[in-house]
């Protein structure tokens, strides 16, 4: 039988695994500490306006849960979280400077940020180069992890890469005996990286793209390229941008009237894909993680905390909150193992030698770091989800009866 969240933690923060130099008493004669000189404080940077904020505030939330979970039962060795919180606004500048400001100035313990590839590229250089940890839990771009060798690299990630989520969505189309696919593709670096690692994963199965087609984020119609891509006779379509935009393709696919499969990386998922798309996102087939799943404990207790903080509906993104939350708890367990050496060496080197299984929200983490592999979401761990009813649901009946079998890293 498992135990509840806040007994798990009551373990994990018993007197009987605190070293004894944590419990001794402070010196007489040492200086009063300052109101917050106890407090841990983790930086958190998310885009929490503009066209990103679904899925920034979310993945706030998300962090707030667990923060709050952790400090209910005692915090770590007795100490509080405190989250220090930066809105990057989906601006790669903003990102830059928030990383700057609390690596630097606000000197925070460790970070939790970034929900869009282009702000996390340019932000990382600040990271690796202060050895400060950043854990990202919701930017996708295959890069993100690449950028350093993992052995020397202070940047690690709870989401599911780029390169997987493509290979995951050509083998359905495979599957399907869908040979011309259509790529629609929007002009970020995020989209960029997209297109190379579709072109790379059609090619991996024998097929070229039937047709490529790039348009600018912000966009409210994409009925001229929509006539392109049908004209072009696919009979697939991939669309690789963020929530709005994926939203704008449904609609813009639907008044086109062509009924082909809709594929989409994460964002598809998001609130605001089927917000701009006013439901024609219903019946596309996205990329998960995770999906909201009452029948499993760890998945239910963390809605039930999530709808605690926020009472939206549907969440803006599912797989934003619940991989945020176990980033912050995968976190908390590395600063166990430093025995109060919260160093970003130390907590590097703490997360790839996790010695305990994590039973989290997307997955039960054993290992799901080393100093070879920073990415934590395995390509055997992924689902193929859909919109039904105005909420994200699993596309085939098989997943949702096997949904309670953990999908651990491979």
């Amino acid at each position: 039988m498992q135990l509840p969240v806040r007994h798990l933690l009551a373990l994990v923060m018993s007197a009987s695994l605190m070293p004894t130099w944590a419990q001794a008493p402070a010196p007489a004669n040492a200086a009063p500490a300052g109101p917050d000189a106890r407090l841990i404080r983790l930086g958190v940077i998310l885009p929490l306006t503009g066209g990103s904020s679904d899925m920034g505030n979310s993945a706030r939330v998300g962090a707030q849960v667990a923060v709050d979970e952790i400090n209910a039962v005692g915090g770590y060795l007795g100490r509080k979280l405190e989250l220090v919180i930066r809105d990057d606004q989906a601006n790669p500048d903003a990102g830059l400077k928030h990383a700057e400001e609390l690596v630097l100035t606000e000197k925070v313990v460790a970070t939790v940020g970034f929900c869009n590839t282009g702000v996390a590229m340019k932000a990382l250089d600040v990271f690796q180069k202060n050895e400060h940890l950043l854990i990202v839990p919701c930017a996708t771009g295959t890069a993100i992890t690449a950028k350093y060798p993992a052995a020397e690299s202070y940047i690690f990630r709870t989401s599911a890469r780029d390169q997987l989520q493509s290979q995951f969505l050509v083998a359905d189309i495979v599957k399907r005996n869908l040979k011309k696919v259509a790529l629609l593709v929007d002009s970020t670096g995020y989209g960029d990286g997209g297109l190379k690692d579709l072109e790379a994963a059609l090619q991996a199965v024998g097929l070229k793209p039937q047709i490529v087609v790039r348009f600018k984020v912000g966009v409210k119609t994409l009925a001229d390229e929509m006539k392109q891509l049908k004209e072009s006779g696919a009979d697939a379509l991939i669309g690789w941008t963020v929530g709005p935009e994926q939203g704008v393709i449904s609609a813009s696919r639907a008044a086109a009237g062509w009924n082909v499969p809709q594929y989409g990386p994460w964002g598809l998922s998001h609130a605001s894909a089927f917000e701009a798309s006013k439901g024609a996102v219903e019946g596309t087939y996205v990329v998960q993680t995770v999906l909201p799943n009452t029948f499993m404990e760890r998945n239910s207790t963390f809605l039930r905390g999530y709808a605690r903080i926020s009472k939206e509906r549907p969440i803006g993104s599912m797989m934003s909150a619940a991989q945020t939350y176990d980033s912050v708890h995968l976190l908390l367990r590395a600063m166990f193992l430093t025995k109060g050496n919260i160093t970003g060496k130390s907590l590097k080197n703490a997360l790839e030698n996790l010695q305990q299984p994590y039973r989290g929200v997307v997955t039960t983490y054993d290992k799901p770091f080393s100093n070879a592999d920073h990415d934590a979401i395995s390509a055997n761990m992924l689902w193929l989800g859909t919109w039904q009813g105005g909420e994200r649901t699993y596309v085939y009946k098989d997943d949702a009866a096997r949904a309670s079998v953990i999908r651990r890293k491979e």
